[in-house]
């Protein structure tokens, strides 16, 4: 495989292997090489909700029973870049649109403008999705002292947890509601790295050893008062037996004055998010195991945000409270066939101000190369919500709760 593709292809192709991904156009342009790639899912999800989750009240949205026709975790993209060396520099840029396949709108009860409304032309694509560029980076340096890095690419902080989910190529939770993506195991085993502004330093490989550090754009912080920083140490080794073990933190003072205390108990004016975590991924015969744990203060949200998707582990943080989390995750690659089967099992938990909060999913999942750019995809995500927090019309500040999702979803991604 010889072109550059985006951070989001990349990680599928770490999670899947080369043969996920390894066709691309390359474009050579005087001293540059430009390189376009990209991937288009689409899925057929089924999912029965229960507790809280059901809304099976009269004027609130979704059901007991949701089907969808959409993207799983990693949206649809279109990824350029481009490369050159020039005064014995390695310079590079990239940029990259992401978008769903989802063609409703999200509004009101009764507003005529959603997923629930009256207005059929605003419930089609006329009215949904939209076009997202998470990736515009630039890039600098040299194999023998490093990279820097700078603009909007994935942080580093939970980065390795979500690359070496097997749902990054499959739905997971989060299945249901509308939006141009799914969750993966976002929330219920790790924190959301998400897409952030940074200026990040990532050092040269040292016989496998390696570090990354970033000051990056403030998350769910309202004045960006303070910058927030995070960093990885990590060791990858090969052969037989392969594999790769990670260490990171995160730390960042966020204002909370705003937060509303109805949603998030009593606000404060200024709290510290201190994160860390430890992952690790090995590799022999066939079979890939992979562990993670996280653990900190001030991160994610409880609340359920987004139709019937539960949205805990994204990037929102509000108030002093505990976090913790992890996944275990068994794959195994057919020989002969190529088909990966997979398992794995992870939680969240947040000790909030109303009580403790805990998403624990369970995921199987097959993932076929039907040819060496399309691969066929079936998953089920079973999945238990403890107090988790519903926001709707019929509960606009918020209604707690237990509830579970079952979600099963057929599909296919092809790579480009």
């Amino acid at each position: 495989m010889n072109k550059k593709l985006g951070m989001a292809v990349a990680g599928a192709v770490m999670a899947f292997g080369a043969s996920a991904a390894n066709a691309g156009i390359t474009i050579p342009a005087g001293d540059w090489t430009i390189d376009i790639g990209g991937n288009v899912n689409a899925y057929y999800s089924n999912t029965r909700f229960d507790g809280i989750l059901d809304n099976d009240v009269d004027g609130a949205p979704g059901g007991e029973n949701a089907n969808t026709i959409s993207t799983g975790l990693l949206p649809a993209a279109l990824g350029i870049g481009g490369k050159t060396r020039q005064n014995d520099l390695d310079i590079a840029f990239q940029f990259t649109f992401f978008t769903g396949v989802d063609s409703n709108s999200e509004g009101t009860v009764g507003s005529g403008s959603g997923y629930y409304g009256g207005d059929l032309g605003q419930n089609n694509g006329a009215g949904g999705n939209s076009l997202n560029i998470r990736q515009a980076y630039m890039t600098f340096g040299d194999a023998s002292w490093g990279t820097i890095k700078m603009g909007r690419d994935l942080g580093i902080f939970g980065s390795d947890a979500i690359l070496s989910d097997m749902t990054l190529l499959g739905v997971g939770t989060g299945a249901g509601g509308n939006g141009s993506s799914t969750l993966g195991r976002i929330g219920s085993g790790y924190i959301y790295a998400d897409w952030v502004g940074q200026i990040a330093y990532h050092s040269p490989n040292w016989n496998g050893f390696s570090f990354a550090a970033a000051a990056r754009q403030p998350w769910g912080n309202s004045d960006n008062s303070d910058i927030g920083f995070d960093a990885k140490v990590s060791y990858e080794w090969a052969g037989d037996v392969s594999g790769k073990v990670w260490v990171g933190g995160l730390h960042q003072k966020v204002d909370n004055s705003a937060a509303d205390p109805a949603l998030f108990g009593a606000s404060h004016d200024e709290d510290t998010v201190k994160m860390m975590e430890i992952g690790g991924k090995v590799s022999f015969g066939g079979l890939t195991l992979v562990g993670y744990y996280y653990d900190g203060e001030g991160a994610g949200l409880p609340v359920v945000v987004r139709g019937n998707t539960p949205a805990s582990g994204l990037g929102l943080w509000y108030g002093e409270y505990d976090v913790d989390g992890g996944y275990v995750q068994a794959t195994y690659t057919i020989p002969g066939i190529g088909t990966k089967v997979g398992a794995s099992w992870g939680q969240s938990k947040i000790d909030q101000a109303g009580g403790d909060f805990k998403n624990e999913s369970w995921i199987v999942g097959a993932y076929h190369p039907l040819t060496k750019s399309l691969n066929l995809v079936a998953e089920y995500t079973d999945t238990d919500y403890d107090n988790v927090k519903v926001v709707n019309d019929v509960c606009p500040v918020g209604c707690s709760g237990n509830g579970g999702a079952k979600t099963i979803s057929l599909g296919a991604i092809m790579f480009f």
